[in-house]
């Protein structure tokens, strides 16, 4: 049997990285109606910090001797994660997955305008016209005053901007700066904030079936993590990258599924446009790095 390439490597580990993270989604979608939003949140993330942490001792990528730029990044960071749960877990409550996902298709374009706002990071007019065209597509999901449209897709839309504000913080970080240590801050950060929330609310007792949903939750939450992490060791980006809409098929998929949810054929028409103004911004991006460096 031939061995497999790279990039077929980088593209299998990408869509096992996407299903993990959406099938975290419909776990903690199926707690909903029964786990408030806080408990939720604290005990998922006392699960996954301690996972994080046993994984991260297994491979040595703890550190915390880091310059204080990276840390007052690293807060920032942890912040937007905060803000990125609460209204993302929120949103997915109250709506079918496939929605949710869908609109969170567009982060890679709303990346590329943040880094050509904040950074000066320079956008021709093909990506350009590809950002254009994928928040036409996100404006085709939301569909604003339409019957559908309520204050779950704001909190959606907001929960983008959290993620925007993430991803960005994350590229300016350091190269000294282990990943391991960013991700187990933040969870620990999520907790921490959903700890504090809680104790003003009532707490439900669990049943057993809950806390296998809530625990696979957790794994899934790993597992996405390292899927994630190990997919940018092999393979080209420009190849790989795309392949993160595999997402939204799990999503379409699970919804249908273990919601009996199918979206409208103009919300499909727009998360279309929307991965294919992605896919395009990210092989653009990809290409054009790629071309400087040849240059240089």
């Amino acid at each position: 049997m031939a061995a497999l390439s790279d990039n077929t490597k980088g593209a299998l580990l990408m869509m096992c990285s996407m299903a993990a993270f959406t099938f975290n989604d419909t776990l903690i979608k199926s707690l909903g109606p029964q786990v408030p939003l806080f408990q939720m949140l604290f005990l998922r993330g006392a699960m996954a910090s301690v996972l994080i942490w046993l994984l991260a001792r297994r491979v040595g990528r703890l550190r915390w001797r880091l310059a204080r730029r990276d840390w007052g990044l690293i807060g920032l960071r942890t912040g937007a994660e905060i803000g990125a749960a609460y209204f993302f877990i929120t949103a997915l409550y109250h709506m079918p997955i496939a929605n949710v996902t869908a609109i969170l298709q567009i982060l890679p374009l709303t990346v590329t305008l943040g880094g050509a706002l904040f950074f000066g990071e320079s956008v021709g007019w093909r990506r350009a016209s590809a950002i254009a065209a994928g928040f036409c597509g996100m404006l085709l999901i939301v569909r604003p005053g339409a019957e559908g449209f309520d204050h779950y897709t704001v909190y959606a839309l907001i929960a983008v901007g959290f993620v925007t504000l993430r991803d960005l913080a994350t590229r300016k970080m350091s190269a000294e700066v282990p990943s391991m240590t960013v991700t187990l801050v933040a969870s620990l950060g999520v907790m921490s904030f959903a700890g504090v929330a809680s104790l003003g609310a009532d707490w439900v007792r669990m049943e057993l079936a809950q806390w296998a949903l809530l625990a696979g939750a957790a794994v899934f939450i790993l597992g996405g993590y390292l899927f994630s992490v190990l997919v940018m060791r092999v393979g080209e980006v420009s190849f790989v990258a795309p392949f993160r809409y595999s997402g939204l098929l799990w999503a379409l998929l699970l919804g249908f599924l273990v919601f009996d949810d199918w979206p409208d054929p103009i919300t499909l028409l727009g998360a279309l446009i929307v991965a294919s103004a992605g896919v395009f911004t990210l092989v653009r991006g990809r290409r054009l790095s790629q071309a400087k460096t040849l240059r240089t």
